[in-house]
């Protein structure tokens, strides 16, 4: 029986494509075959230039993302139908055409020569975003008449208003939810008291995952892209991935202190911090952010270079550093093999899908 699903979310960097992984490989090991695209693409290069195989011709990154860490085969990568971006909404909005088009008729016909398996269907960040192409995820749910799971950021119990939104919204689609980036702390009550009355109000729940450092962590290569800041050393180790920050400003006593007590650290100081500069590069620092007028001095390039650690230096003040990096955190695509790998196991470990593969009608060994 071929079966499609649409994944979902309230709000945008919710956890859509961990959890995509993570089911994915878990139908893969009971030898399901599953296909999977994004109808709204959001990030599309180099495939619509051209830059790529024609196979993989218009595919969002993150469909090229997965396809390559579960070695899906080309054919089981759907190709988006529109790409979500300024020029392509100034021209829908312009035209007054709200409708899906023939791509719409072109996904209803790719699916139903799928025989067998999963179709695995991402929608956009919200469930209004799409609207302007006729692609939102409650229409994409009634035009395919397919089941939705929400995944969901979950703070407190004032987290459930938008999933009481969607409930109403979506009616019987709605098949589920997951419940992510949850305090550790905090996942056995969640379990406790707060699942089974979200199941009284009509919402199933398939799991509680708990929040991640390292899947809210940027790479020091996007640090780099949204600072605009030159690389005075070390640049093949961009991919480093940095999960909290650190301001040096205080003594540098002080600052070593605190420095022991982080891990994995973007730290930004001024220029003329040479204390505090030397200090961050014998802990957990995975680069450093200089800011303000000045050069470092030669012996900190180095220091840095002998500990792999990349500098950075920025044009804008401290707090416009600090401020920009904060904005990254957990709002970045889930692009590294070790954030794929990770994500895999959480959702293999906190999330169980019976009552969802029922409802598709899937088979799966015992």
């Amino acid at each position: 029986m071929s079966s499609t699903l649409l994944i979902g979310s309230c709000d945008p960097f919710s956890g859509k494509s961990a959890l995509v992984l993570g089911l994915t490989r878990t139908l893969a090991k009971q030898g399901l075959s599953v296909r999977y695209g994004k109808p709204l693409a959001t990030s599309v290069r180099p495939a619509w230039e051209g830059e790529t195989p024609p196979s993989q011709a218009g595919l969002d990154d993150d469909v090229r993302f997965v396809g390559n860490i579960l070695g899906l085969p080309d054919e089981n990568l759907l190709p988006s139908l529109h790409l979500l971006g300024a020029a392509t909404a100034q021209e829908r909005l312009l035209s007054g055409n709200l409708e899906p088009g023939e791509g719409f008729s072109r996904l209803r016909e790719q699916l139903d020569a799928y025989p067998d398996g999963l179709t695995l269907l991402e929608g956009t960040g919200t469930l209004s975003e799409g609207l302007l192409y006729g692609l939102s995820l409650p229409q994409l749910a009634k035009g395919l008449e397919a089941p939705v799971v929400l995944v969901h950021l979950w703070e407190d119990s004032r987290s459930v208003d938008p999933l009481l939104a969607a409930r109403n919204l979506l009616q019987e689609r709605l098949a589920g939810v997951v419940l992510n980036a949850v305090d550790p702390d905090a996942v056995d009550r969640l379990r406790a008291e707060v699942v089974p009355a979200l199941e009284q109000l009509g919402l199933p729940v398939f799991g509680v995952m708990p929040r991640s450092p390292l899947l809210r962590s940027v790479t020091v290569e996007e640090l780099v892209d949204r600072l605009e800041a030159r690389v005075l050393c070390c640049p093949e180790r961009l991919d480093l991935l940095v999960e909290t920050l650190s301001i040096g400003a205080m003594n540098v006593n002080s600052a070593m202190e605190f420095f022991r007590r982080r891990r994995n650290m973007a730290v930004v100081t001024g220029a003329d911090r040479t204390d505090i500069q030397l200090a961050a590069l014998e802990a957990s620092t995975q680069c450093l952010i200089l800011t303000g007028a000045g050069e470092p001095l030669p012996q900190l390039i180095s220091r840095a270079e002998e500990l792999e650690v990349p500098i950075l230096k920025v044009e804008q003040d401290t707090l416009t550093t600090v401020e920009v990096i904060e904005r990254a955190f957990g709002h970045v695509r889930l692009h590294e093999t070790v954030k794929a790998s990770y994500a895999i196991r959480l959702v293999e470990e906190h999330c169980c899908f019976d009552r969802l593969f029922e409802r598709l009608g899937l088979l799966l060994k015992a």
